[in-house]
């Protein structure tokens, strides 16, 4: 008996030094800044200079939606690289090169990072890194391993912690942004929400001006983890606020609406984004922001673009104070992966589980946004054109006339806005197969490979995609790259 309780002892003695060691365990830090200096850092204003059309701004939005998500978008990455265009210049040319930003959310954020730190690699090895791996398996076995478990009793430390070092270690190669600022590609924002107010938070030091941090040494793979964060699934990724503290000002477009000769309604959405990033500076009251899944506050990425449009259409200082004055042309390509799998609950007269209405409950809100918001964005594209209209017809530039002096002030660019949707694929087989596939970090390869097909299907079949193709002098290189697979109910998805 003495053995015994000699043996408990240690192990309880052990037990302790485990979760005294667990005590000890920290989250990683985001370092503060004592001034913002806008002229430096992670933003788009001091990308490095591209030899691509300075007159054409191409967005491309990444929705959320796990694997599903980061291979639809890659489809559209590799469509954009195929598509070939002679350059003003003479000089051979693609469209994927002319790309200015990407905006990822949750799986899209996956690909819209990976293809920031990696450029022309990725098309060499993602598919083996993460599309055609199970992640989510791995991620499993890692929460369920005892020797981590001291890792996930620690303060501030999560599953999320322990995703972005799987995600560091497949994907990331311990890059950081500040990697980012040396890389001649397009601006990529991965974007998570803030769980206390629903605002959603952006990985650009734009954004993180308003915290009084400096992202440059944030690394890529918590900001995916972040965008990720699966409430309930995945813990949040908590993130230090210094906000007040570094002599942050307005941006212009702010300061526009508060101008009273400024004759333009001020942009509701752009004015709640103002409110928002009121509360970020609040550091004194909020001193660590909680992040989880960008998709709970916009999934498609896409109410930073909607605010620039509408703040760019508000206020013609915010335009001339911007590079944004010289655009002509903006593209903007919104990769939808939302998909609706068919369920049989109106068939009986039992209810679904309080799981299965958990889950739906928890999709709806997102689903609608996700609607909404691409509806937002050919409202803004028709009202544009109006006012181009009016402006053509009118003889002068509006003199006392309101109507007249509104048209002048708005913005002048062509925008074509391309929904690269399931519900937009011509094949009603193959359009119910990518609408039942689930959203998880594994999906069967066969399933990899129809979605990155049906994403290049999608956007060639599109009409503003064609109209672009024709104002551009674009042509399709190999416009099939994959098999086509055959017809089947979609497999399991594994764990």
């Amino acid at each position: 008996m003495g053995a015994m309780a000699s043996l408990l002892s240690k192990a309880l003695a052990l037990a302790a030094a485990a979760l005294t060691v667990a005590g000890c365990a920290t989250r990683p830090i985001n370092a503060p800044i004592a001034q913002v200096e806008p002229k430096a850092g992670y933003r788009f204003d001091t990308r490095p200079p591209r030899d691509n059309a300075d007159d054409t701004m191409v967005i491309l939005a990444f929705s959320g939606g796990g694997t599903r998500a980061a291979a639809f978008s890659f489809g559209v990455l590799e469509e954009l690289r195929r598509s070939e265009f002679v350059g003003a210049r003479g000089q051979r040319a693609r469209l994927l090169d002319e790309v200015d930003v990407i905006t990822g959310v949750s799986g899209g954020s996956f690909t819209a990072l990976a293809y920031g730190l990696h450029g022309e690699r990725l098309f060499d090895d993602y598919e083996q890194r993460f599309l055609k791996r199970n992640v989510q398996g791995e991620l499993l076995g890692r929460f369920l391993a005892p020797r981590n478990w001291t890792s996930l009793l620690s303060n501030g430390w999560g599953r999320s912690e322990m995703a972005a070092e799987l995600y560091d270690e497949i994907l990331f190669e311990g890059a950081t942004f500040g990697d980012l600022i040396r890389r001649p590609g397009p601006l990529v924002m991965a974007t998570a929400t803030d769980i206390s107010t629903g605002s959603r938070l952006g990985f650009i030091q734009s954004e993180f001006d308003l915290l009084c941090s400096n992202l440059a040494s944030v690394p890529l793979s918590r900001a995916a983890a972040a965008s990720s964060a699966v409430p309930m699934v995945l813990s949040p990724v908590t993130i230090n606020n210094y906000g007040g503290s570094c002599g942050y000002r307005d941006p212009s477009w702010v300061r526009a609406f508060s101008d009273p000769g400024n004759r333009a309604r001020p942009a509701g959405r752009a004015l709640q984004r103002h409110k928002e990033m009121v509360s970020f500076q609040n550091s004194a009251e909020r001193p660590f922001l909680h992040l989880v899944d960008g998709g709970v506050s916009d999934n498609l990425g896409m109410r930073s673009v909607l605010e620039t449009m509408e703040s760019w259409e508000a206020s013609r200082g915010y335009r001339r104070t911007t590079s944004l004055d010289r655009i002509r042309r903006i593209v903007v390509i919104v990769v939808n992966s939302l998909s609706v799998p068919r369920t049989d609950w109106d068939r009986s007269e039992r209810p679904p589980s309080d799981l299965a209405i958990l889950v739906k409950a928890t999709g709806v809100p997102i689903d609608r946004y996700s609607f909404e918001a691409v509806e937002l964005l050919k409202d803004t594209i028709a009202r544009w054109q109006l006012a181009a209209a009016v402006r053509e017809s009118a003889p002068f530039a509006g003199g006392n006339n309101p109507v007249l002096a509104r048209a002048a002030d708005l913005p002048e660019p062509d925008v074509y806005a391309i929904d690269v949707s399931f519900e937009a694929h011509p094949d009603a087989r193959e359009r119910e197969y990518l609408n039942d596939l689930p959203t998880s970090f594994v999906l069967p390869d066969e399933a990899v490979d129809r979605l990155r097909t049906a994403a290049g299907v999608i956007l060639r079949q599109s009409q503003d995609f064609r109209r672009l193709l024709q104002a551009t002098g674009v042509r399709v290189v190999d416009p099939s790259p994959l098999p086509a697979a055959p017809f089947r109910p979609p497999s399991s998805a594994g764990p």
